[in-house]
This record gives C-alpha cells, structure tokens and sequence, in this order.
C-alpha cells in the first residue's frame, strides 16, 4: 500500500512539474525570452524524397504523436516515412517538426532530459502528452498554434518551399500530431498561401480550430482504436451537439472524409503502422497505411490539376 501511494504521488508530482514545464516553454516563446531553433542536426536533412532541381508534386510534413523527442525519425513513425517515400518519388517529405516544442527544441537534446531519459523514460512521454492538452487549452491556444505553425512554415521554406507556388502542402499527423496539424492551418494559409490537405492517421486533437483554410482532410480511422476514441469523448468541440466549433463546420462542409483501417489499434503489435500485422491480402498494416496516404494524396492532385485544367 505505501509504495503504491509512493508511485501515485510521484507520478502526480511528475503531471503537475510537466504541466508547469510545458506551459514555460509556450511562455518564452510567446514573450521572446527565446529564439525557436531553425537548424538541424548533422545527417538530418531539411526534405527527403523528390530531388530539389525541381517542383516536387507535393510537400508532405509528417507530425509524429508522443513519441516525438528529436529531428530524427521515430521507429515506427519512421518506417511510414520511409514508406511512403519509396511508394511516392514524386514527394518531398519532412520529418523533422517537433509538434511539441513551440521553440523546436527536440526534447532529447536538452542534457537534463537526456538524463531522465536514461533513468525515467516515461517523463519524455509525459511531456508531450501536457503539451498536446496544452495546445488544445484555450487560454493557449492560438499561441500554440501560431509557434507550431511557424516552425512547420519556416522549415518548408528551409527545404525549398516557395510562398504562393500552388505546390500543396500535406500534413499528415499521427495521435497527437492531429491537435498540431489542425492547429497550424491558419498560420501555414497566412505565411504560405499553399493548398493545405491534412491526413488523420489515428487523431488525437479537441476539434477547436479553424479549419477554413484547409481544403480537405482525411480521417484514417479504426473501429479498434480506443485512444482516437477516447479523443472523441472528452473534448466537447467533437461533439456534434456543438455545431460551432471548427470541426463540426468541416463536417457540415463536407470537407472531412472517413477512412475505416480496421482491425489496427492505435499503438502496439497491431498498429497502424505495424510491419509484422498482417491483412488478408498480404499487406501488412504500413503497407496498407502507406498505401492509403499516397492514394489520397495523389487523388487530391489530380483533382486540383482537373480543376485548373477546367478554369477559363
């Protein structure tokens, strides 16, 4: 009994340093204590896919869920990255925001954390699970938003992205990715003015922001997913009692569109994104994963390209 009352107390000291940490860093931002990072580490390049002598057809930034902590690619999220570059040569992919670093600071390198990790491992995802609820709070917000955005706008730019090109801009986000994909369509539309798909691979996010500037998005979902869910339940701007809110409108719109990949589950052996699940037509759950975004994105070219053929 004292070592659980132990552990339940750590672990709510920890929730309460972490919610105080995460909102600290919103803080510097948002006054200008500090300047968000722009450069990467050696070996981590600002795009990868399409060459850069030429438009590419489109540029795909992947926001990672919790597991997030550095420029370099998860396991698992990046085995989808590397997925869908092989089965897409024709885009220029990025990996490497930090959706839950207003600064793009890669939680991994900060020396204090790489301590913990080696000790605590579980405060890293800690950390980006407050954050995430600190991007869906609506005191913080549009701070968020505007941090985040501006990190995925500026490292576009970095990697070649040319403001009022046309060349569409997807945001495909995993878990809690979603809250920041959804969240940085206005300011990527008012730095950019690029065509904005998002795709929702499994997502976690309360449905607050505005997605008028986003021209479509793509619910990849399962019946088995229980995180997604639970995301569902306990933000009332999903609910479609409240007709309002930014989500529900793009519903009613008609701009979201539902994926079934069932049986996956949001993480583990049967994953979205698990090499070894395998599905009655010999694909395993990332091949059909990766399958899926690149159709959808190849589709929504073509559309646009039909729809630009077609004006005067």
């Amino acid at each position: 009994m004292n070592n659980f009352l132990l552990w339940f107390g750590g672990l709510g000291l920890a929730l309460i340093i972490e919610g105080l940490l995460a909102r600290y860093e919103l803080l510097a931002y948002s006054v200008g204590w500090r300047t968000p990072i722009t450069d990467l580490p050696d070996g981590v390049p600002y795009a990868r896919g399409a060459a850069a002598d030429g438009p590419p057809a489109a540029y795909l930034v992947y926001l990672d869920g919790i597991g997030k902590r550095r420029a370099s690619d998860t396991r698992d999220g990046g085995q989808l990255v590397k997925a869908l570059i092989a089965g897409a040569p024709e885009l220029r992919v990025l990996g490497q925001v930090q959706p839950y670093s207003p600064l793009a600071d890669p939680l991994a390198d900060r020396p204090v954390w790489a301590w913990l990790r080696r000790r605590a491992g579980l405060l890293l995802f800690l950390h980006n699970v407050m954050q995430t609820f600190v991007a869906a709070d609506r005191r913080y917000r549009p701070f968020y938003n505007r941090a985040v955005g501006n990190q995925i706008a500026t490292q576009l730019r970095l990697a070649g992205y040319q403001p009022d090109s046309g060349i569409p801009v997807v945001l495909l986000s995993y878990s809690g990715g979603a809250q920041v994909a959804t969240g940085a369509v206005d300011e990527l539309h008012t730095q950019l003015r690029a065509p904005l798909l998002l795709i929702l691979l499994g997502a976690f996010h309360n449905g607050a922001n505005d997605l008028t500037y986003a021209q479509h998005l793509d619910q990849l979902t399962s019946a088995s997913d229980r995180i997604e869910r639970v995301g569902t339940w306990i933000f009332p701007e999903r609910w479609r009692l409240f007709r309002r809110t930014g989500w529900n409108r793009a519903v009613r719109a008609g701009k979201v569109t539902v994926h079934r990949l069932d049986p996956a589950t949001h993480v583990g052996p049967r994953s979205y994104i698990s090499p070894t699940a395998m599905l009655p037509d010999g694909r395993s759950h990332l091949d059909r994963t990766a399958d899926t975004v690149i159709e959808l994105i190849r589709a929504h070219h073509t559309a646009t390209a039909a729809t630009d053929d077609s004006l005067p």
